[in-house]
């Protein structure tokens, strides 16, 4: 995981490189600074004189520790800036990438993730693996050289006082491994939580008009306080493990300290007193200087643990991440992909469907169906009959578990994946539009659309009556999913968009049910008079907007069970003359 999260600095070797190069100066200039002042200590002990020349001393050393100083915080300060510059440059790449490759994912790929998990793989989990790697290369470089450069010091000015510290060492190794061990699969737990946290929001949001209608506020507001409690309690019994490093590294520095004082005082006093040869003694400045350099020591290891525990957190995010790079993309182009539709022939040939999310009947099963190019097929059944399941087939959204979907004659997995959804265009049940402009959202049926032809397919649609009533026209803004037009005009956006592909196939998935009976016979019309030649399937739920058919299937418990004409229907099929008769009742009744 290290190895492959590295590669994303390839970029910014240079960033990479001089970060810990400048921070390695700075610990330099850390660890020269109380040698500097035990120099002056010593210089200026209150048993010996005071000269002029210690005066001159005094100053030069102050002097020279001014420019240590600021030198030392010029690398630290740019030492920063370079290791924010490699880690969010490496971070933006990572997240493109897992962007690009979530792109490339069936419906059954996200399915599986779910929507507000890949979110949070993007953002949050990248946002820690930037974290740790800016981290890396500053704590990575300055706390081991710290520990080492001020280990020498403290063994040259006294060998018999560092082993003080050296007991606390291994005290601290073992207390970080087994913090570490624990707060992992706690970190797992919460960024799964976090997820779930993602979801309640995200479908709040996404429907808070029919939660609104419902009345349901108090209803969301429960389940989100469930979901926010559940994060808030896995993020505590994760945090309330870290947070035992900061009192063992304080502890184990505070009692350090206090020893080192207890004998380390002795020994300047019994050196003053010349009680001990200059070799076993200690200077008052040398005794401050050691301290300094075993709170050094202790610092660069408490930052280090603290560095240990941010990779435990960032490994459950490398993983999370990894996994979405890593998945195995279940649709994609074949070998040798055919690189044209022929025409818009369909075949469903003993076709069965399961999802994969665990499922264990079949969606579809024992579909047999022949669509004649050009041909008009009207699509009807029961809610949970799987009719949008069926036809999200022939663009090959998901795959079929048993049998084939021919289009044009051959196997739709024989298709690359761009020539076929180029051939098939889709109007879904769910009408999404993008913030832009009216002009912008057409152009994704055709990006070399002229606006002849825009308005061509908007008036197919019939959507140019309402677009032309704009002071904008095709420049009127759409903001976020469409939310300033209403359901009706939404769908005739949609139609547009969707013809402005010249499809030789053409899906409408229940796409007129929000607009009135009136403009859908219009649309209908102007269907009959400029598909002609491309086959038409539609799903509808109202069977005036399929009667004009050339065929209808009807479907029931994802089968189909009667094929024909209206009126072929009408005599043959019990399913299609009920459904006629409760819509011919309530026309009656209104």
């Amino acid at each position: 995981m290290i190895k492959r999260l590295i590669a994303y600095f390839k970029n910014y070797k240079f960033y990479a490189i001089l970060c810990p190069v400048l921070m390695l100066f700075e610990v330099l200039g850390d660890v020269m600074m109380p040698l500097l002042m035990a120099q002056i200590i010593n210089r200026v002990s209150p048993d010996k004189a005071f000269t002029n020349e210690d005066i001159y001393y005094v100053l030069k050393m102050g002097g020279v520790m001014v420019i240590v100083a600021l030198a030392a915080m010029f690398c630290g300060a740019f030492s920063s800036y370079l290791a924010s510059k490699a880690s969010m440059g490496a971070g933006a790449e990572l997240r493109e990438d897992l962007f690009t490759k979530i792109q490339t994912f069936s419906f059954s790929n996200i399915d599986y993730f779910s929507v507000p998990s890949l979110i949070t793989r993007m953002t949050t989990d990248v946002n820690n693996l930037q974290q740790t790697g800016m981290m890396c290369l500053r704590m990575l470089v300055r706390s081991p050289f710290m520990f080492i450069f001020a280990l020498i010091m403290a063994l040259s000015i006294h060998t018999e006082l560092a082993c003080i510290f050296l007991v606390a060492i291994p005290i601290l190794a073992i207390a970080i491994i087994l913090i570490m061990k624990t707060v992992h699969p706690r970190f797992m737990s919460f960024h799964e939580k976090i997820d779930d946290l993602n979801t309640s929001v995200q479908e709040n949001l996404t429907n808070i008009r029919v939660v609104k209608s419902f009345v349901r506020e108090k209803h969301e507001k429960e389940k989100f306080k469930k979901a926010n409690d559940r994060l808030t309690s896995t993020g505590i019994n994760a945090i309330k493990i870290v947070i035992m490093n900061m009192p063992i590294m304080q502890l184990v520095m505070y009692v350090c300290i206090l020893a080192i004082v207890l004998f380390g005082g002795r020994l300047v006093v019994d050196t003053t007193l010349g009680r001990v040869v200059a070799e076993a003694g200690l200077e008052p400045g040398d005794l401050l200087s050691f301290i300094t350099y075993v709170s050094q020591i202790l610092m660069s290891l408490m930052m280090l643990s603290m560095l240990f525990l941010q990779f435990t957190r960032a490994r459950a995010s490398g993983q999370r991440v990894l996994e979405v790079l890593d998945t195995e993309v279940d649709i994609k182009d074949p070998e040798n992909p055919i690189a044209e539709v022929p025409d818009g022939t369909i075949d469903f040939e003993n076709v069965a469907f399961r999802y994969k999310s665990g499922n264990i009947e079949d969606t579809l099963s024992d579909i047999n169906l022949h669509i004649e190019s050009g041909e008009t097929i009207g699509i009807i059944g029961s809610t949970g009959s799987a009719k949008t399941t069926l036809v999200q087939l022939i663009p090959r959204l998901y795959d079929v578990t048993k049998g084939s979907v021919k289009v044009g004659g051959h196997d739709v997995r024989e298709y690359g994946l761009e020539t076929l959804h180029d051939s098939v265009a889709m109007v879904l049940q769910k009408n999404t539009l993008f913030s832009g402009t009216v002009r912008d959202n057409m152009k994704w049926g055709n990006p070399d659309a002229t606006d002849e032809e825009i308005i061509n397919a908007c008036k197919q649609a019939q959507a140019w009556d309402f677009i032309s009533k704009k002071p904008e026209g095709l420049d009127g803004e759409v903001s976020q999913g469409g939310a300033n037009f209403s359901g009706g005009q939404k769908q005739r956006l949609c139609i547009a968009r969707a013809l402005l592909k010249k499809p030789k196939i053409i899906i409408l998935d229940d796409s007129t049910s929000a607009v009135d009976t009136a403009t859908d016979a219009k649309i209908r019309e102007a269907f009959d008079a400029e598909l002609k030649g491309i086959t038409t399937i539609i799903i509808a739920q109202r069977i005036n907007s399929i009667s004009h058919a050339d065929r209808i299937v009807v479907m029931d418990d994802g089968k189909i069970v009667d094929v024909g004409t209206h009126e072929e229907l009408m005599k043959t099929s019990k399913i299609y003359n009920e459904v006629y008769t409760s819509q011919q009742e309530g026309v009656i009744s209104e």
